[in-house]
């Protein structure tokens, strides 16, 4: 539930936090086609130091960062350690060999890429969406995306929704375990709190979802009348310039792995 909590202390007036919410979100898209393409460790290592680079630009501190993208470190390290086991491709020395376990410098390589592959495709999405007001998203996806405002802001009702989802998910772990539920060393035990503790706050979210939709339709939002905004978003050159700087990026990447022959189409 850590990235769900959406309190955060960042920088408003940094460089790329000052931009609009399209514009960011549209800048961490384009290399992400890219790495959705390709599975060379070139392009998706270059994309992933440049994205760190920037960080301070975005107005995020280190250490909030890294409290949020924990659970990316641990999927990084699980993805890459699943493609290293499980990998067909087994050439070069072997690392480690236990019975069905062969790890070889070819498949540990295989693993490492797909890793890198997983943090540079989720670490620009993360840094956009910590910098994002969900208000200003909404109105940016109205007025130039051209998306319905009965789905725009139903969406950001939803956004607003999940630090709340978060904090009950919290207290209902604090109440089991003060009911002595928690903390069950039983694995099946274990597994059955676990169900019981989702399901209550599958209950809980329906029940609030259902209470939001009936205010949300008594205040107009289900009318499918044309809206205005309250506070019209800027789509100016800094933007602009966000979207060439993140395409240039993407294409010194492929170039640098095309002249370093790591180029590897997945198709290929």
């Amino acid at each position: 539930m850590t990235l769900l909590q959406t309190h955060l202390s960042t920088d408003p007036t940094a460089p790329l936090a000052r931009r609009n919410p399209v514009a960011k979100l549209a800048a961490a898209l384009i290399p992400s086609m890219l790495l959705l393409v390709s599975v060379d460790p070139v392009s998706a290592g270059l994309l992933l130091a440049a994205w760190l680079a920037s960080v301070p630009a975005w107005g995020v501190g280190w250490s909030g960062l890294l409290r949020r993208m924990w659970p990316l470190g641990v999927a990084v390290v699980m993805v890459s350690l699943g493609n290293a086991v499980f990998t067909a491709r087994k050439g070069g020395a072997t690392l480690l060999e236990a019975g069905p376990l062969l790890i070889t410098s070819e498949s540990l390589a295989t693993g490492a890429t797909a890793g890198l592959r997983v943090a540079a495709i989720a670490l620009p999405g993360v840094l956009a969406v910590l910098t994002i007001d969900p208000v200003d998203l909404a109105d940016s996806l109205v007025r130039y995306l051209r998306v319905p405002a009965r789905f725009a802001y139903g969406s950001l009702a939803a956004f607003r929704l999940a630090p709340l989802l978060a904090a009950e998910w919290e207290v209902l772990g604090r109440a089991r375990r003060a009911r002595g539920l928690g903390g069950d060393r039983n694995p099946l035990r274990a597994l059955t709190v676990l169900g019981g503790r989702l399901f209550a706050l599958l209950v809980g979210a329906v029940r609030r979802g259902t209470h939001l939709a009936v205010a949300m339709d008594a205040r107009g939002f289900a009318a499918s009348a044309h809206r205005t905004c309250a506070r019209r978003p800027v789509f100016g050159r800094a933007d602009a310039a966000l979207l060439a700087a993140s395409a240039l990026l993407t294409a010194v990447a492929v170039g640098v792995a095309l002249a370093t022959g790591a180029w590897s189409p997945v198709l290929s």
